[in-house]
Protein backbone atom coordinates (compact mmCIF):
# COMPACT_ATOMS: atom_id res chain seq x y z
CA UNK A 1 0.00 0.00 0.00
CA UNK A 2 1.20 3.57 -0.76
CA UNK A 3 0.18 6.62 0.65
CA UNK A 4 0.17 10.25 -1.06
CA UNK A 5 0.92 12.67 2.07
CA UNK A 6 0.00 15.73 0.01
CA UNK A 7 -2.34 16.62 -2.60
CA UNK A 8 -4.47 19.24 -3.97
CA UNK A 9 -6.86 17.55 -6.44
CA UNK A 10 -9.41 20.01 -5.65
CA UNK A 11 -8.30 22.52 -7.63
CA UNK A 12 -9.50 22.62 -11.07
CA UNK A 13 -7.18 21.13 -13.39
CA UNK A 14 -9.02 18.04 -11.99
CA UNK A 15 -12.20 19.22 -12.72
CA UNK A 16 -12.39 16.52 -16.02
CA UNK A 17 -10.92 13.70 -14.86
CA UNK A 18 -11.35 13.58 -10.94
CA UNK A 19 -12.52 9.99 -11.00
CA UNK A 20 -11.36 8.60 -13.21
CA UNK A 21 -7.95 10.25 -11.92
CA UNK A 22 -8.45 8.38 -8.77
CA UNK A 23 -9.58 5.12 -10.36
CA UNK A 24 -5.89 5.20 -11.29
CA UNK A 25 -4.55 5.70 -8.29
CA UNK A 26 -6.65 3.31 -6.19
CA UNK A 27 -6.09 0.50 -8.83
CA UNK A 28 -2.20 0.84 -8.00
CA UNK A 29 -2.62 0.06 -4.64
CA UNK A 30 -2.48 4.01 -3.56
CA UNK A 31 -4.99 4.05 -0.88
CA UNK A 32 -5.09 7.08 0.71
CA UNK A 33 -4.91 10.36 -0.35
CA UNK A 34 -4.15 13.60 2.52
CA UNK A 35 -5.05 17.23 1.30
CA UNK A 36 -3.52 19.99 2.23
CA UNK A 37 -5.71 23.51 2.25
CA UNK A 38 -4.49 26.79 0.73
CA UNK A 39 -6.48 29.32 1.47
CA UNK A 40 -10.11 30.36 2.59
CA UNK A 41 -11.03 29.47 -1.75
CA UNK A 42 -9.73 26.44 -1.18
CA UNK A 43 -11.69 24.98 1.55
CA UNK A 44 -14.98 24.45 0.46
CA UNK A 45 -13.83 22.42 -2.85
CA UNK A 46 -11.10 20.46 -0.78
CA UNK A 47 -14.16 19.53 1.89
CA UNK A 48 -16.57 18.45 -0.54
CA UNK A 49 -14.14 16.38 -2.36
CA UNK A 50 -13.49 14.67 1.21
CA UNK A 51 -17.24 14.17 1.92
CA UNK A 52 -17.02 12.09 -1.65
CA UNK A 53 -14.17 10.66 -1.52
CA UNK A 54 -13.37 8.90 2.28
CA UNK A 55 -9.69 7.76 1.35
CA UNK A 56 -9.02 11.69 0.83
CA UNK A 57 -8.24 13.49 3.57
CA UNK A 58 -8.68 17.09 4.46
CA UNK A 59 -6.58 19.52 6.16
CA UNK A 60 -7.04 22.84 7.76
CA UNK A 61 -4.40 25.59 7.31
CA UNK A 62 -3.04 28.73 5.43
CA UNK A 63 -0.35 28.78 2.57
CA UNK A 64 2.36 30.85 3.21
CA UNK A 65 1.67 32.58 -0.42
CA UNK A 66 -1.70 33.38 0.76
CA UNK A 67 -0.74 35.02 4.49
CA UNK A 68 -1.68 39.39 3.37
CA UNK A 69 -2.32 41.72 6.10
CA UNK A 70 -5.73 39.56 6.83
CA UNK A 71 -4.06 37.12 7.91
CA UNK A 72 -5.25 36.77 11.46
CA UNK A 73 -9.05 37.49 10.23
CA UNK A 74 -8.43 34.45 7.72
CA UNK A 75 -6.97 32.39 10.12
CA UNK A 76 -9.89 32.73 12.46
CA UNK A 77 -12.55 31.49 10.21
CA UNK A 78 -10.43 28.55 9.38
CA UNK A 79 -9.47 27.59 12.81
CA UNK A 80 -13.34 28.24 13.78
CA UNK A 81 -14.00 25.10 11.39
CA UNK A 82 -12.15 22.66 13.51
CA UNK A 83 -15.85 22.74 15.98
CA UNK A 84 -17.43 21.34 12.54
CA UNK A 85 -14.79 19.28 11.18
CA UNK A 86 -12.32 16.33 11.72
CA UNK A 87 -9.31 17.08 10.29
CA UNK A 88 -6.10 15.11 9.78
CA UNK A 89 -3.67 17.15 10.13
CA UNK A 90 -2.42 21.04 9.98
CA UNK A 91 -1.58 22.48 6.75
CA UNK A 92 -0.30 23.35 4.06
CA UNK A 93 1.31 26.12 6.50
CA UNK A 94 5.33 27.47 6.86
CA UNK A 95 7.19 30.24 4.86
CA UNK A 96 7.94 31.20 1.10
CA UNK A 97 10.43 33.65 0.80
CA UNK A 98 10.94 33.17 -3.27
CA UNK A 99 7.97 34.83 -5.06
CA UNK A 100 8.00 38.09 -2.76
CA UNK A 101 9.26 39.15 1.14
CA UNK A 102 6.73 41.87 1.65
CA UNK A 103 4.85 39.86 4.10
CA UNK A 104 7.70 37.96 5.48
CA UNK A 105 6.95 38.91 9.08
CA UNK A 106 3.10 38.05 8.87
CA UNK A 107 4.33 34.39 7.30
CA UNK A 108 6.41 34.04 10.47
CA UNK A 109 3.30 35.09 13.13
CA UNK A 110 0.66 32.61 10.72
CA UNK A 111 3.39 30.06 10.65
CA UNK A 112 3.52 29.87 14.65
CA UNK A 113 -0.41 30.39 15.48
CA UNK A 114 -0.52 26.91 12.84
CA UNK A 115 1.64 25.23 14.97
CA UNK A 116 0.48 26.52 18.57
CA UNK A 117 -3.23 25.40 16.80
CA UNK A 118 -1.77 21.95 15.71
CA UNK A 119 -0.30 21.24 19.21
CA UNK A 120 -3.88 21.93 20.65
CA UNK A 121 -5.38 19.91 18.58
CA UNK A 122 -2.53 17.20 18.62
CA UNK A 123 -2.48 16.96 15.08
CA UNK A 124 0.19 16.98 12.52
CA UNK A 125 1.44 19.68 10.51
CA UNK A 126 2.55 19.89 6.90
CA UNK A 127 5.65 22.47 6.14
CA UNK A 128 5.97 24.61 3.34
CA UNK A 129 9.56 26.00 3.40
CA UNK A 130 10.55 27.37 -0.30
CA UNK A 131 13.57 29.86 0.22
CA UNK A 132 13.18 29.58 4.41
CA UNK A 133 14.37 25.61 4.89
CA UNK A 134 16.79 26.88 7.86
CA UNK A 135 14.36 29.42 9.21
CA UNK A 136 11.05 26.94 9.71
CA UNK A 137 13.68 24.57 10.61
CA UNK A 138 14.94 27.13 13.26
CA UNK A 139 10.79 27.73 14.42
CA UNK A 140 10.01 23.91 14.53
CA UNK A 141 12.72 23.32 16.79
CA UNK A 142 12.22 26.42 19.00
CA UNK A 143 8.69 25.22 19.83
CA UNK A 144 9.50 21.09 19.95
CA UNK A 145 8.40 20.31 23.44
CA UNK A 146 8.36 16.31 22.60
CA UNK A 147 4.39 17.09 21.41
CA UNK A 148 5.05 18.12 17.94
CA UNK A 149 5.04 15.68 14.60
CA UNK A 150 4.52 16.16 10.75
CA UNK A 151 5.91 16.75 7.51
CA UNK A 152 8.70 19.19 5.57
CA UNK A 153 6.84 18.96 2.38
CA UNK A 154 8.88 19.01 -0.57
CA UNK A 155 12.60 18.12 0.92
CA UNK A 156 14.95 19.85 -1.38
CA UNK A 157 17.15 20.44 1.60
CA UNK A 158 21.10 19.55 2.31
CA UNK A 159 22.63 16.07 4.22
CA UNK A 160 22.92 19.06 7.43
CA UNK A 161 19.20 20.23 6.94
CA UNK A 162 18.32 16.30 7.09
CA UNK A 163 19.88 16.03 9.71
CA UNK A 164 17.91 18.98 11.91
CA UNK A 165 15.06 17.76 10.61
CA UNK A 166 15.64 14.59 11.87
CA UNK A 167 16.60 15.22 14.97
CA UNK A 168 13.30 17.38 15.55
CA UNK A 169 11.62 14.04 14.62
CA UNK A 170 9.67 15.07 11.75
CA UNK A 171 9.77 13.54 8.50
CA UNK A 172 10.28 14.83 5.27
CA UNK A 173 8.30 14.36 1.64
CA UNK A 174 10.02 13.19 -1.68
CA UNK A 175 7.93 13.73 -4.64
CA UNK A 176 8.58 14.14 -8.22
CA UNK A 177 11.81 16.81 -7.64
CA UNK A 178 13.98 13.17 -6.93
CA UNK A 179 13.77 12.18 -10.99
CA UNK A 180 14.93 15.71 -11.75
CA UNK A 181 18.44 15.16 -12.84
CA UNK A 182 19.70 18.56 -12.05
CA UNK A 183 17.85 18.84 -8.89
CA UNK A 184 20.62 17.29 -6.68
CA UNK A 185 17.67 15.85 -4.31
CA UNK A 186 18.16 12.09 -5.31
CA UNK A 187 22.32 12.69 -4.16
CA UNK A 188 20.77 13.74 -0.64
CA UNK A 189 17.62 11.04 -0.35
CA UNK A 190 20.22 8.36 -1.43
CA UNK A 191 21.94 9.31 1.88
CA UNK A 192 18.87 9.22 4.43
CA UNK A 193 17.35 6.26 6.24
CA UNK A 194 14.32 5.25 5.16
CA UNK A 195 12.55 5.75 8.88
CA UNK A 196 12.36 9.32 8.29
CA UNK A 197 10.82 9.71 4.41
CA UNK A 198 7.08 9.92 3.22
CA UNK A 199 5.80 10.01 -0.45
CA UNK A 200 3.75 13.16 -1.77
CA UNK A 201 3.22 14.32 -5.42
CA UNK A 202 2.18 17.92 -4.60
CA UNK A 203 -0.52 17.46 -7.81
CA UNK A 204 -1.30 18.95 -9.89
CA UNK A 205 2.45 20.22 -9.33
CA UNK A 206 6.13 19.03 -10.01
CA UNK A 207 5.53 15.82 -11.97
CA UNK A 208 7.82 13.61 -11.62
CA UNK A 209 9.72 12.76 -15.32
CA UNK A 210 8.94 11.83 -17.87
CA UNK A 211 5.31 13.72 -17.19
CA UNK A 212 7.62 16.79 -16.12
CA UNK A 213 5.67 19.85 -17.28
CA UNK A 214 2.45 18.09 -17.40
CA UNK A 215 -0.65 17.89 -14.64
CA UNK A 216 1.00 15.98 -11.67
CA UNK A 217 -1.79 13.48 -9.84
CA UNK A 218 -1.67 11.22 -7.23
CA UNK A 219 -1.23 7.94 -9.60
CA UNK A 220 2.62 9.01 -9.84
CA UNK A 221 3.31 8.11 -6.29
CA UNK A 222 3.97 4.59 -8.04
CA UNK A 223 6.88 6.69 -10.54
CA UNK A 224 8.15 8.72 -7.20
CA UNK A 225 8.45 4.83 -5.51
CA UNK A 226 9.63 3.76 -8.52
CA UNK A 227 12.89 6.29 -8.25
CA UNK A 228 13.42 6.12 -4.41
CA UNK A 229 13.37 2.09 -5.05
CA UNK A 230 16.52 2.86 -7.38
CA UNK A 231 18.00 5.31 -5.65
CA UNK A 232 18.44 3.27 -2.05
CA UNK A 233 18.77 -0.03 -4.06
CA UNK A 234 15.84 -1.63 -2.08
CA UNK A 235 12.98 -3.18 -3.39
CA UNK A 236 9.50 -1.12 -4.11
CA UNK A 237 8.12 -3.30 -1.53
CA UNK A 238 10.51 -2.02 1.32
CA UNK A 239 9.79 1.74 -0.03
CA UNK A 240 6.20 0.78 0.58
CA UNK A 241 6.19 -0.16 3.84
CA UNK A 242 8.92 2.13 4.96
CA UNK A 243 6.78 5.00 4.09
CA UNK A 244 3.57 3.82 4.54
CA UNK A 245 4.03 3.06 8.50
CA UNK A 246 5.67 6.83 8.14
CA UNK A 247 2.65 8.54 6.97
CA UNK A 248 0.59 6.32 9.23
CA UNK A 249 2.97 7.42 12.66
CA UNK A 250 2.03 11.41 11.17
CA UNK A 251 -1.36 10.57 10.41
CA UNK A 252 -2.19 8.48 13.19
CA UNK A 253 -5.36 9.42 14.67
CA UNK A 254 -6.87 9.04 10.45
CA UNK A 255 -8.22 5.78 10.28
CA UNK A 256 -6.40 3.73 7.41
Amino acid sequence: MFIDTHAHIYTAEFDEDLAAMLDRTTNLDIQHIFMPNVDLDSYPLMMQLAADYSFCHPMVGLHPCHVFHDHEEVLSKLEGEMAHHSFAGVGEIGIDLYWDQTYRKEQIQAFRRQILLAQAHDLPFVIHSRDALDLTIDIVKELQDGTLRGIFHCFNGTIEQAERIMEIGFMMGIGGVITYKNAGVAEVVAQLPLEYLVLETDAPYLSPVPFRGKRNESSYISIIADKLSEIKNVKKDLIASFTTNNAKKVFRDTPF
